[in-house]
């Protein structure tokens, strides 16, 4: 009989590319039977960019790619389990695992696996994929009230977890400070292998520098100046894959809308072939003020490597660290930099061919020897198997 697997959603999107493309299907691909429950929006699912579907997935309940999707709407969440219908459609998928991925939904899950102990002898088992780090301590826009609050939610729920994933070693690092005998593991934000794949460098027409995903408006006012910048001196264009939010827009100088691609929000296997033509990979996150921005190591930064494209970012721990150990790229050694520091960063790349090249290879070569979610396919389902021995397994890389 096979084992089911439920996972709950809060605020995500059913089609988060980690949580659909990666780890369900994969866990599907494994013999599990995998259920998502997911919020509706005014009555309708979202797509990654927020916007509703309105012409399809309208069934409160259907499969899709052979994954169970249950819908219930948010309007309707309350801070009673009791009466969350989240919580309610949870307990009645009765699984062997519950998989959460937000803060709530882990609270959510920890009351699901209570009560089925209790009330069945049932002896379910809940993960939490913590992507993010919730409280984030150093971020200003939380007051110190709702920190310590989310703080007292998360230390209860870590009561009852079985297992942790996690993104980056630091937020590892960060947990098992918390307690050290929590299991954790980190399954990188990473996507499969593409199939082909041509070393950058090796042309010498237009120069291509892209952003991939969500855009804030700091980030867009950096992008508009960089290519301002660039565009003076060589023919150079920026790729914005992504962008704004549904409901959301950003201006473009009248004089640099030929320089600046607006791709949008693309399917997630389409993101190669979107790439292709992508020379460098800018990553811009402010980590002043954020733990999560410091220890971040986003699905862009997978998504460029996996194409064999050189990244150029910003001094983020865990990303510093990736990109000096396996040469892939150049990290502007500031917290915050400024366009020009940019500018530097890319037209150093530019102007030297050859070590753009060896970089674009050093990036490919890390995903195929250790980072792309083939490898982390094989640790995320050791997890799971890891709960049909009385011991957890050693989860070797």
């Amino acid at each position: 009989m096979k084992q089911k697997v439920c996972m709950l959603l809060c605020y995500l999107p059913f089609l988060d590319a980690r949580i659909f493309e990666c780890e369900a299907k994969s866990l599907l691909k494994h013999g599990y039977e995998v259920t998502i429950i997911a919020p509706r929006k005014n009555g309708y699912l979202f797509d990654i960019d927020g916007k509703p579907f309105t012409d399809r997935f309208r069934r409160k309940t259907f499969h899709y790619q052979g994954i169970k999707i249950v819908t219930y709407d948010s309007e309707k969440r309350t801070e009673n389990p009791l009466l969350d219908p989240l919580y309610q459609l949870g307990l009645k998928e009765n699984a062997d695992f519950y998989q959460a991925h937000e803060l709530n939904s882990f609270f959510y899950g920890k009351e699901i696996k209570v009560v089925l102990r209790k009330q069945k002898g049932k002896n379910a088992k809940l993960i939490y994929d913590s992507r993010q780090l919730i409280p984030d301590s150093f971020s200003l826009n939380i007051n110190e009230e709702t920190k310590q609050k989310w703080r007292r939610m998360l230390l209860e729920n870590l009561k009852e977890v079985d297992y942790i994933l996690t993104v980056s070693d630091s937020i590892k690092s960060w947990y098992l400070s918390i307690d050290p005998l929590l299991s954790v593991e980190v399954i990188h934000n990473s996507p499969p292998l593409t199939p082909s794949f041509k070393a950058k460098g090796e042309h010498t027409d237009r120069f291509v520098t892209a952003h991939e995903g969500n855009l804030s408006k700091a980030t867009t006012q950096k992008i508009v100046s960089i290519t301002d910048s660039i565009s003076r001196v060589t023919d150079f264009q920026f790729k914005i894959i992504g962008g704004p939010r549904y409901g959301e827009s950003i201006s473009i100088p009248k004089h640099l809308q030929t320089k600046v691609n607006l791709s949008g929000w693309v399917p997630y296997h389409s993101l190669p072939a979107t790439l292709s033509d992508v020379d460098i990979g800018l990553i811009d996150l402010d980590p002043s003020h954020s733990l999560n921005n410091a220890f971040s190591m986003p699905s862009k930064f997978f998504s460029f490597l996996n194409n064999g494209i050189p990244v150029v970012v910003n001094k983020c721990s865990d990303m510093d660290k990736f990109v000096n150990t396996h040469q892939c790229g150049i990290v502007i050694n500031q917290l915050n930099p400024a366009p020009a520091d940019y500018v530097k960063g890319i037209m150093h790349l530019y102007k030297n061919k050859q070590q753009l090249k060896q970089m674009s290879i050093n990036a490919r070569k890390a995903m195929v020897d250790v980072y792309s979610w083939i490898h982390m396919e094989n640790r995320y389902i050791k997890v799971y198997k890891s709960f049909l021995t009385n011991r957890t397994q050693y989860l070797l890389r």
